[in-house]
């Protein structure tokens, strides 16, 4: 096969596999993740205003104890299934907010705890989020440097 044939074969091979492929709706996927993602966090906003005029919370505990809420209700919801189907329809809609933190730790806790608590559950627990809680220490370890440097 010379050079001139492989490049056609390649084409054509590249070729039939795209007549497979839906095409993509990127502005139908963008509008979606758009919405989730804007609703998650509507609903962030929510609590932080709850708490803030219910239970007077201000500074660092108001934005802890929002935190902590949406922790849960993301974990709940996959543990119930439902964060599942959330990220099915919306993509990264999803998994930009803290709930899609707390949805990459619970899903793999939930998926191999059949193993036990040490093998399955702690030692499978971070598989997803642990290299996004490795690179986020560096990187933001990185900028201090270079902001120390500067300034």
């Amino acid at each position: 096969m010379t050079g001139k044939d492989k490049e056609n074969f390649n084409k054509n091979y590249i070729d039939y596999v795209h007549s497979f492929d839906p095409p993509t709706q990127h502005f139908k996927n963008c509008f979606r993740a758009f919405i989730v993602g804007g609703l998650i966090c509507s609903i962030g906003q929510f609590f932080r205003v709850f708490l803030e005029n219910v239970f007077e919370l201000s500074g660092d505990e108001l934005s802890g104890a929002t935190s902590m809420l949406l922790i849960f209700l993301g974990c709940l919801l996959t543990g119930l299934g439902v964060y599942d189907r959330i990220g099915r329809n919306a993509g990264a809609g999803s998994i930009v907010p803290i709930t899609g933190f707390a949805n990459s730790v619970a899903s793999p806790a939930m998926e191999f705890k059949t193993e036990g608590y040490i093998y399955g559950l702690a030692a499978k627990m971070f598989i997803v989020a642990g290299p996004i809680i490795v690179y986020g220490v560096l990187a933001g370890t990185l900028v201090g440097v270079i902001y120390w440097l500067i300034g």
